[in-house]
């Protein structure tokens, strides 16, 4: 493939004798891979009815790679959100930080939101995750994402960093940030990524990463958790932004990524930085199964003022009748909590948020659905939040059934049954609603999700 020579010959200097084992890492196929999500199934049941070759990646728990032909992306499994297709390196960061129920996450530049859906496994649908990009037409994947993948206690953010900073002091136990980087390490899988690293190398985007780590330092706990990624080898984008981190905030210290599975020390020698730099850790394609990375995990020590978050009173918004029968029409559970509404859109809000009036918020917890004249319509995110054993009437069909694809495709199925919302399964995970009107279901699959042919 092509390689800008200006690359190359920066490549080289930075290698010396592993060049030539880097460079032809570049005729090797790329690899792929999925992430189970372990909020709709284990990774032992997705194993057994999973219609994919499987090997484990080995720095992700619940990551697999899969081969090449196979088309992970066009089945049902993924359509109910039972795993999320992403490049094997990546799955790293979110599995370093390693979240856990309760915690209060930030993930500073989130979109598409694989990160996220790995980050809200961890959380366990307990705790609060705030997902933020400041690219509007990114943020869209990132919202499907969410929704898709059954998270309920995200708080999905369309702002700059600056102004979330101004919101969250001193709030979260863990921040990721995933900056925007020349994307150096994506070549192999994308390589139109030459292109863009040929208008927009380094120099585009270090002052941009330098403005957003000027952020977290207020926004995190003492004692609170950072991971800093980027998919570029560039040691100016990498070790020197945590160089000149650290300087600048001397509370963190870098904690040691363990170097097993084929990672790489960080390379202070690069950017004339202290021995602590050898705790980042650089993931070489020339070296694993996967692609460039490059991870710095750091912790806040536990000195210095507490300023705590505005907390917002909440006003105990009591939902629509409207909602109260659907609920009691249609669901074996109950849906309780702290509710709120916006623009007739019924939310079930995570508890512990501080006043967010004024941000520019998405999405706040779990979208349920929408008043409209009298009644309730539930919404996608709804179905992709429920287990199939929560909804009165549902309509399972077996992963190999016409009636599946013919649904993901928003046809109507010409089927009988009783009256009113049904939700659709395939193997007993939700797909989707529909609505039983007589011998045919009328497909309320959303219009921007269908299969096209």
């Amino acid at each position: 493939m092509y390689l800008p020579r200006k690359f190359l010959d920066k490549m080289k200097i930075l290698l010396g004798d592993e060049f030539e084992s880097f460079f032809k890492s570049y005729d090797q196929p790329k690899f792929q891979g999925l992430r189970v999500n372990t909020l709709k199934i284990s990774v032992e049941n997705f194993k057994k009815i999973s219609p994919f070759n499987l090997k484990p990646i080995p720095w992700c728990k619940n990551g697999f790679y899969f081969e090449e032909g196979q088309r992970p992306a066009k089945d049902p499994y993924y359509h109910a959100g039972l795993y999320y297709i992403q490049e094997p390196s990546a799955m790293s960061a979110a599995e370093i930080l390693d979240a856990k129920p309760f915690d209060k996450v930030l993930d500073l530049c989130a979109a598409p939101g694989g990160k996220s859906v790995q980050i809200a496994a961890g959380l366990k649908g307990e705790g609060i995750l705030v997902t933020n990009d400041i690219n509007m037409n990114r943020v869209k994947a990132l919202i499907k994402n969410m929704e898709l993948f059954g998270v309920k206690n995200a708080i999905v953010t369309n702002e700059n960093p600056k102004k979330i900073q101004s919101y969250f002091q001193n709030y979260f136990d863990e921040i990721l940030v995933d900056a925007p980087c020349s994307g150096e390490g994506m070549f192999r899988k994308d390589p139109s990524m030459v292109k863009s690293w040929e208008k927009n190398d380094e120099s585009t985007y270090v002052p941009i990463q330098k403005e957003i780590m000027g952020c977290v330092d207020a926004m995190l706990k003492m004692g609170g958790k950072l991971i800093y990624s980027t998919c570029t080898f560039s040691p100016e984008e990498n070790e020197k932004i945590i160089k000149e981190f650290i300087e600048h905030h001397p509370r963190f210290d870098l904690i040691n990524i363990p170097k097993n599975n084929s990672f790489s020390k960080g390379m202070p020698t690069w950017v004339d930085g202290k021995e602590s730099l050898t705790y980042c850790a650089r993931l070489w394609p020339h070296k694993i199964e996967g692609e460039g990375h490059f991870l710095a995990y750091m912790q806040k020590d536990l000195k210095g003022y507490i300023n705590h978050p505005d907390f917002e009173k909440r006003s105990n918004l009591k939902p629509s009748d409207a909602f109260h029968n659907f609920v009691d029409e249609n669901l074996n559970i109950s849906l309780e909590g702290e509710f709120e509404t916006y623009n007739n859109n019924l939310y079930l809000v995570p508890k512990g948020l501080p006043k967010l009036k004024g941000l520019k918020v998405l999405r706040s917890g779990w979208f349920l659905g929408t008043d409209k004249k009298n009644r309730f319509e539930p919404s996608q995110a709804l179905a992709m939040g429920l287990n199939f054993k929560d909804v009165k009437r549902v309509l399972n069909f077996h992963r190999d059934d016409i009636e599946v694809y013919k649904y993901l495709k928003g046809e109507t199925l010409n089927i009988g049954g009783e009256k009113g919302w049904t939700l659709v399964c395939v193997d007993h995970f939700p797909l989707g609603w529909a609505k039983q009107t007589g011998s045919m279901i009328k497909n309320y699959y959303p219009p921007a999700w269908r299969w096209l042919d």
